[in-house]
C-alpha cells in the first residue's frame, strides 16, 4: 500500500475550507493565541515542528513537498490533516511570492512552571528573560540564541510579544519547539522569586557605570535579562536585578540589537562554564 494512503491527504483548489481558517487568519494572531495554536512557515521550521513533541494539527503544502516530508508525517503519533494545493494558491494567503510554500498549524504547549523547569535542569542554571520586546522578529532571534547557547528556559514578561507569533516562530527557525518558555504577568516579581532561590539576575543594560561583560561572573546560577532596543529595561525590572552588566561600546552607539546582545551575553556565559 502507498504510505500516503495512510495519511489524511486532501487536495484543495480553494482556501474556503473550514479547516483552513487558521491559515486564512494568519494576521489575526491574537485569535490564534486564544485558540492555543500557532502557524509555522518554511521548510526548516515545518520540518522541526514535525520532529518535535508538540501537537501538529495540520499541514498545508505544495505537492512536491509531500513525498519529502512523508517519513515525518507518518511518524507523528497523532493524525495530521495534510492539505495539498498549488503554490500560487498558497501565495494568496501571504500576499507575496513564497519560496517554499510550506505552512503548518501546531498547538502551543501547555504552560510549565519555572520551578518545574529548573528542577529538571542541570546546575549551574542558565535562564534568559525578555522585558518589553514588542518585535516578534527580535523575540524569535532571542529564542534562537537561547537554544544555541543552551539556556534552560526563556521567561517572557508581560510587556513582550508572544514567542508563538508567526514571525517569532519563523525568526527562531523552529528552535522555539525545543526551548521551555515561561510567560509571566509579573516579570519583576518572577525575578525576585528567582533571587530568593539563589539565582542571580543580571540585567543586560547598555552604558551602565561599573561592571562590564568581561568582568561579570556567569559561572553560578543566573538569569540574564534583556530589554528593548528603544528603552532598555523598565525601571521596576531593572530594580529587581542583582546588577546591570554592559557590553563596552563607544558613546556614539546607543545599544546592540537584542539578538546580537543575547548572542554576546549567552556566549560569554557558555564560555565561562567551559562549554565553548
Amino acid at each position: 500500500m502507498d504510505p500516503l494512503v495512510m495519511l489524511h491527504v486532501e487536495k484543495i483548489v480553494s482556501l474556503d475550507v473550514p479547516e483552513l481558517l487558521p491559515y486564512r487568519t494568519m494576521r489575526r494572531q491574537s485569535e490564534h493565541k486564544m485558540q492555543g495554536i500557532f502557524v509555522a512557515e518554511g521548510e526548516k521550521v515545518v520540518r522541526r515542528l514535525l520532529e518535535s513533541s508538540l501537537t501538529v494539527v495540520s499541514v498545508l503544502l505544495p505537492e512536491k513537498w509531500l513525498r519529502l516530508l512523508e517519513p515525518l508525517l507518518l511518524a507523528r503519533p497523532e493524525p495530521v490533516r495534510v492539505f495539498v494545493a498549488e503554490k500560487e494558491l498558497l501565495e494568496t494567503l501571504t500576499g507575496f511570492s513564497m519560496y517554499q510554500g510550506l505552512l503548518a498549524v501546531g498547538r502551543i504547549p501547555p504552560r510549565r512552571s519555572l520551578e518545574e523547569i529548573l528542577a529538571r535542569g542541570s546546575r549551574p542554571r542558565l535562564v534568559a528573560a525578555a522585558d518589553g520586546l514588542s518585535s516578534a522578529e527580535n523575540l524569535g532571534a532571542l529564542v534562537r540564541n537561547c537554544a544555541a547557547f543552551e539556556a534552560q528556559a526563556l521567561i517572557v514578561g508581560e510587556t513582550s510579544s508572544s514567542p508563538f507569533l508567526r514571525r517569532a516562530v519563523r525568526s527562531s527557525m523552529g528552535t522555539i519547539f525545543q526551548l521551555p518558555i515561561v510567560e509571566t504577568h509579573d516579570l519583576a516579581g518572577t525575578l525576585c522569586g528567582l533571587r530568593r532561590q539563589g539565582v542571580r539576575c543580571l540585567a543586560a543594560h547598555p552604558h551602565v557605570k561599573g561592571r562590564t561583560l568581561s568582568l561579570a561572573d556567569f559561572t553560578g546560577d543566573c538569569c540574564i535579562v534583556f530589554g528593548s532596543e528603544g528603552y532598555g529595561l523598565s525601571p521596576n525590572v531593572l530594580a529587581a536585578c542583582d546588577e546591570a552588566i554592559a557590553v563596552p561600546m563607544p558613546a556614539t552607539v546607543d545599544s546592540l540589537n537584542v539578538g546580537s546582545a543575547a548572542a554576546v551575553f549567552l556566549y560569554e556565559a557558555s564560555r565561562q562554564r567551559g562549554k565553548m
